[in-house]
């Protein structure tokens, strides 16, 4: 990535002046090497090299690149006792703004964290072993303190879902997803919370429960993550000269020669090495086989957990329709009670009206009957009288 950014670095003089070839031979010898070091770390922020070039800083960052992570973050060793925070800020002052400055002046150490990785590689490519009042500089990425390894993870797992999955526990400055050299997933990732605390907590949570990342019933399975440091490793500067270190380099790098007590012992270690890759061989074949056999078990429970759920949601709406039928029966029935009510209602009030009309006609007959016998008895009355 630096080698890629270096590109873009911006040429002062398109011209080189005659001889530049033979002052890049001379920077080159271990004399000078040390001096060009020196005055890249003395140069203040924003000013050219000394070959006439400038870093435009804008063009080391990736878009959508989090900045001041802890992968932007450095160790810095072996510095001066005296020196300042504000002189150990100027050693980096050209790679930008610094987020975190801290030393310690007792043990001789520090760190300091950059806006960008890319940044930090390149600030580490050119301080490392600079002289700082005769003291050779030895710097390296820091640890990552709050990285953790997943493992057992879905085909399906991206570097984003990763990171919304675990984005629960704190703030996430970087998911990735593990592939091969063809792109396909290898089961494994990693994470890299912004602080130990998240990341305690994810692996709390995770290894107290059950965290799926997909339909699956497929556990994450966390742990803390290994550091290795792959970049620089182990230099010969920094190998400790020990007695055992010189009885070691006593004998140049060759191949044992047949019949020697070299070769004899040499082939034994290549056997237990043999031995070993083939029982790891083995153990691999039997954890794949069980992952395939859970696999296939998975597969086959899943199908028969949903045919349950079909089950009982079809047991479920039987009830349903059948509690439904009751209803509309209770419904029904009291509709027809309160239409036989209404009906005896109707009859009782058709026979009271009846009742009252033959009543009412029985009362007409009657005072009929007597007006008419009033009337004859006087007419009667009237005919039997004599004259005077």
């Amino acid at each position: 990535m630096a080698n890629r950014n270096l590109k873009q670095v911006k040429i002062q003089n398109s011209s080189s002046p005659p001889g530049i070839k033979n002052q890049k031979r001379e920077s080159d010898s271990p004399d000078n090497k040390q001096e060009s070091k020196m005055s890249a770390g003395e140069a203040g922020a924003g000013e050219p090299l000394e070959l006439g070039l400038t870093l435009d800083l804008k063009n080391f960052k990736r878009p959508g690149e989090k900045t001041f992570t802890q992968r932007c973050r450095l160790y810095v060793g072996n510095l001066p006792t005296d020196l300042t925070e504000d002189d150990f800020k100027k050693l980096f002052a050209k790679y930008g703004e610094a987020n975190e400055v801290f030393i310690n002046r007792d043990r001789g150490f520090g760190f300091i964290r950059l806006e960008t990785r890319t940044l930090a590689e390149i600030a580490k490519a050119a301080l490392d072993g600079t002289i700082v009042k005769n003291r050779p500089l030895r710097i390296r990425f820091a640890t990552h303190g709050a990285a953790l390894t997943v493992r057992n993870l879905s085909p399906v797992v991206s570097n984003e879902l990763l990171e919304q999955a675990f984005s629960q526990f704190g703030p996430v400055e970087r998911a990735i997803v593990v592939v091969d050299d063809r792109g396909r997933p290898t089961g494994k990732g990693f994470v890299e919370f912004a602080s130990k605390p998240a990341a305690r907590k994810a692996m709390d949570r995770c290894a107290e429960g059950a965290y799926l990342l997909t339909t699956s019933p497929r556990p994450a399975i966390v742990e803390p993550m290994e550091q290795f440091d792959d970049e620089d490793g182990l230099p010969e500067k920094l190998m400790q000269k020990t007695p055992q270190y010189h009885k070691e380099r006593e004998q140049p790098p060759r191949f044992a020669q047949p019949g020697t007590f070299e070769f004899e012992y040499s082939s034994r270690w290549k056997a237990l090495d043999d031995m070993e890759k083939q029982q790891r061989d083995q153990v691999d074949r039997n954890i794949r086989e069980a992952k395939e056999k859970l696999e296939a078990e998975m597969e086959a429970a899943r199908h028969e957990h949903q045919l349950m759920l079909m089950r009982q949601d079809l047991m479920r709406r039987q009830e349903e329709l059948r509690r439904l039928e009751e209803l509309r029966n209770q419904e029904l029935q009291k509709r027809k009670q309160i239409e036989m009510r209404h009906e005896e209602e109707r009859r009782r009030r058709e026979e009271e009206m009846m009742r009252q009309r033959e009543q009412e006609e029985l009362r007409r007959q009657q005072d009929g009957f007597k007006s008419n016998f009033m009337d004859n008895l006087c007419l009667k009355t009237t005919r039997v009288r004599p004259p005077r």
